[in-house]
């Protein structure tokens, strides 16, 4: 292990084991990206191969098995392993230097959610070696993916890496939202947020709400196939069409959650080598505020094509069309930024501007598919697979690395070779388009998606073999921008503080960054600090604002946000199956039993509030006696809830007997996992506070375990009006 010294005479340890146990929040970024690139190399290898096999027709390079294994896990790690790694990446990295903090709200949280990523990364992966990949998709369509169709351990490889992958991206959502709201610099007010925060932390707020429709799909998926019921079973009563609501609910913000990211990294860039100010900041950063309510709103374009009826159709072509014109003002916005400026066409540049055509092509054909019946003729062709890439690989991926060059020398204190940027800028965009234009017209033509070979039909060889041939060329693209880091961080020319002369904050700091961040962080009297500072501008004091609620106050009401999603995706699906269908009886629940230990349930919320109470008024004995009768009662509904189990299941209650039970045992047993986490949570307060060990930050603590324990509370409210009311009385 070697050491660095920073700029303050600090001591930064380096080598492996300093990696891999840092909670830096730089570190922890760069592993991120590291990570996301090795996925990247992966996830470029299965695009060859299916490649190779689509070059000509009637090909026997891979098998029909092969070929539907490696189509998904090249989708699922280009989406799981690549985008969003790239976007937490990015995040971890820049938002504390871009307002001025020392680092992440909550370090170790931070470190947490990235070891997630290879965690679940190398689990997919191994499923190649456990007896095979999963062959079903990124997305997953039941009923294929359940146990009568599907019975390798690919899908279940898949499900579990997935979980681990979302819980790890809503950690580092409510990190950076925890961060944004609590640790700014004085001076940075919300109007005076760069961009790029603006973007990020709209696309945390999105991965919080997202990322839960998706876990519950899993959830039910997993008891499909591992309890036997047949929740997505329609020969058993259950509902394939629901998984695709359920993914979709997720995977149309997912296309935002990995875009608005690349937002406002264009958003930084183009202004800088524009030399001028962003056109229109406040119509930007509203646009990415209703992109992002807008994009909860469209997910069943999706599905024109399940017969949902002219009704839902229409419904959500009309969405789906509104969400174009807040896209399209951060377009024109771009654009107007680019007229008159003093335009410098460093590699970062070039592809921001390659990112404008690309996606706005990627967005013209997503116009087409919004029109259902468009849609309805090319929705399983290769017309969905030109616009999906056109959208996030010209959009997501050409942003990413316009980042990648703009960024680097913060993050390395080398500049990049400009001549190979260059090189790999021109070899990108015509092999890009080389690979992707082409399969517009075998989609119009009447090419489908998904399938590992093709008849010799008039045009889709010559089509296919361009593709095939772009796709070289773009792996070539790649290994020329790896050869440009390599030499760069070797020989590159040092960079200095601030090479490209740009306003934000991250540029006030030495490159690479000390891991205090700041020595001391410039006055903050406009949107571009280093603007007035290199001018000497005199920037008045920041007025005193109010202080932002506690980090842990933020976080756990971010965290409630998500999980209340997540029950009410469940919470639908017991609707759905048992009033909307013809689902069985409610089985023989006790309602004057389940009603006696729910009243021990919501009292505990009141005696949670005495504890708090207590706590206000210095009554530290007191508190503790109520947080202990807390929870008292919160073990008596436990109790309560294992005796109603035993009930069920000993009369043959069980999941793979009904729907009703399936989606019972899920719901309520979800629930029973809240509370017991809750209660873990009050021990250990109740352990701390005997030994002394809460001091200060006691009714912060308390305060914020409060919010969860009360959010159980009150799920159950609704659980039990649903489950028993609803079904019983």
């Amino acid at each position: 292990m070697t050491v660095e010294a920073t700029m303050n005479g600090q001591v930064e340890e380096t080598g492996f084991v300093a990696w891999v146990s840092t909670v830096d929040h730089k570190r922890v970024g760069i592993m991120y990206i590291l990570t996301a690139g090795f996925f990247f190399a992966l996830a470029g290898i299965e695009s060859l191969i299916m490649r190779i096999q689509l070059a000509v027709p009637r090909n026997d390079f891979i098998s029909p098995e092969t070929y539907n294994q490696v189509f998904t896990m090249h989708g699922t790690t280009m989406v799981f392993l690549v985008g969003m790694p790239l976007v937490a990446g990015f995040g971890n990295y820049l938002v504390p230097l871009m307002i001025g903090a020392r680092d992440v709200a909550f370090p170790r949280l931070n470190a947490f959610s990235f070891w997630l990523v290879p965690f679940g990364g190398l689990m997919l992966h191994w499923s190649f070696l456990a007896g095979g990949a999963p062959e079903v998709g990124w997305f997953s369509y039941a009923p294929l993916s359940e146990l009568p169709y599907n019975l390798g351990v690919g899908v279940d490889y898949w499900l579990v890496s997935l979980l681990a992958l979302g819980v790890g991206s809503v950690g580092s959502a409510i990190n950076i939202i925890a961060t944004v709201v609590t640790l700014r610099a004085p001076g940075l007010t919300i109007s005076r947020l760069p961009l790029f925060i603006w973007m990020i932390f709209v696309t945390a707020v999105l991965t919080i709400l997202a990322i839960p429709a998706l876990n519950s799909a899993i959830v039910m998926l997993l008891v499909d196939r591992h309890l036997d019921a047949a929740l997505f079973l329609p020969q058993r009563g259950g509902d394939a069409v629901i998984w695709q609501h359920f993914f979709w609910v997720f995977g149309h913000p997912e296309v935002y959650i990995l875009i608005l990211p690349a937002f406002g990294m264009i958003s930084e860039i183009i202004p800088v080598f524009s030399r001028k100010p962003i056109f229109g900041y406040g119509f930007v950063a509203a646009s990415t505020v209703a992109i992002g309510l807008l994009s909860l709103t469209v997910w069943a374009h999706h599905m024109f094509t399940v017969g949902m009826g002219h009704g839902p159709d229409l419904f959500f072509t009309a969405a789906t069309l509104l969400i174009a014109i807040p896209t399209g003002v951060k377009v024109f916005n771009w654009s107007a930024t680019l007229v008159g400026g003093r335009l410098q066409f460093t590699p970062a540049m070039l592809f921001a501007i390659a990112f404008l055509i690309e996606f706005v092509i990627g967005g013209l054909s997503g116009v087409t598919l919004a029109a259902a019946p468009i849609d309805w003729q090319v929705t399983d062709s290769y017309y969905v697979v030109a616009h999906f890439h056109y959208v996030l690989f010209g959009g997501t991926v050409f942003g990413m690395i316009a980042g990648v060059y703009y960024w680097f020398p913060k993050m390395s204190g080398r500049m990049l070779n400009e001549r190979l940027g260059k090189l790999h800028f021109w070899l990108t965009i015509i092999a890009f388009n080389l690979t992707f234009f082409g399969m517009h017209f075998l989609g119009l033509m009447g090419m489908p998606r998904r399938v590992f070979t093709y008849p010799d039909v008039p045009g889709f060889e010559a089509l296919n073999l361009t593709s095939t041939i772009g796709a070289g060329i773009l792996g070539l693209s790649v290994l020329v921008m790896l050869y440009n880091v390599w030499i760069s961080l070797r020989h590159g020319e040092p960079a200095g503080d601030n090479p490209w002369d740009a306003w934000t904050l991250e540029w006030a700091t030495t490159s690479p960054p000390p891991p205090e961040n700041f020595s001391r962080v410039p006055p903050i009297g406009s949107r571009r600090p280093l603007f007035d500072l290199a001018r000497g501008k005199t920037v008045d004091p920041p007025a005193p604002v109010d202080a932002a609620p506690p980090a842990p106050v933020v976080s756990v009401t971010a965290f409630i946000v998500s999980e209340s999603a997540f029950f009410l995706m469940l919470l639908l699906a017991f609707v759905v199956y048992n009033f909307y269908s013809f689902g069985d009886g409610p089985g023989p629940l006790n309602l004057e039993r389940t009603a006696a230990f729910s009243v021990a349930l919501f009292a505990s919320s009141a005696t949670l509030f005495m504890t708090e109470r207590n706590l206000a008024k210095g009554q530290r004995d007191a508190a503790t006696r109520w947080l202990l009768l807390t929870i008292g009662l919160g073990v008596t509904f436990l109790a309560g809830q294992a005796w109603e189990y035993t009930d069920l299941l000993t009369g043959k209650i069980t999941p793979e007997g009904s729907l009703f039970a399936a989606t019972f045992f899920t719901v309520t047993g979800f629930h029973a996992l809240h509370v017991f986490v809750g209660l873990v949570v009050l021990a250990i307060v109740a352990l701390l506070r005997r030994d002394g060990g809460l001091g200060s930050k006691e009714r912060t603590i308390v305060k914020s375990a409060g919010y969860y324990w009360h959010f159980v509370d009150v799920v159950w409210i609704f659980v039990f009006s649903i489950i028993y009311i609803g079904r019983i009385a």
